[in-house]
């Protein structure tokens, strides 16, 4: 059985793409979703990319990850800078957790420059948009190569 990856999403990513002023690009949900799905087949893994604008839901799948994944990727959006739930489901992960954001967030709105994801992630990737999210498959699946040895 292949190795699986939850690759999880916040508030208003669903939105991607539609954003009148640009800042997470012109590419829509769906079809990073399918960008994501590509790039985790080179690696032969399942990606279970998920969105959420519900904070419970999103602890709900980090918890059944728990059971199921050997790495997790999340883009808490909007939540990753209040939720001590979800910080807290992330702490009993006990594979490798990449945060990871479509834009620079030390670039925009102070509040956005102290992440609580961040103290449960083995690490971040911010500002490089989908890009990123390619770059966030590739790392959490060498995290797990080494986590397992």
């Amino acid at each position: 059985m292949s190795q699986q990856i939850y690759f999880l999403n916040g508030p208003n990513a669903n939105l991607y793409g539609l954003d009148k002023n640009g800042t997470y690009g012109s590419e829509s949900f769906a079809s990073l979703g399918e960008r994501c799905q590509r790039r985790a087949a080179t690696h032969g893994v399942v990606l279970h990319f998920r969105q959420s604008n519900h904070e419970g839901v999103l602890v709900d799948w980090i918890q059944e990850a728990r059971q199921h994944a050997a790495g997790l990727i999340i883009n808490a959006a909007g939540l990753t800078y209040s939720s001590v739930p979800i910080l807290d489901a992330l702490l009993m992960f006990d594979g490798p957790v990449i945060e990871t954001h479509m834009s620079n967030i030390w670039k925009r709105e102070p509040f956005r420059h102290h992440s609580l994801v961040s103290k449960a992630a083995t690490g971040v990737i911010a500002g490089l948009g989908a890009l990123g999210y390619e770059l966030a498959i590739d790392a959490v699946v060498k995290l797990m190569e080494r986590h397992s040895a």
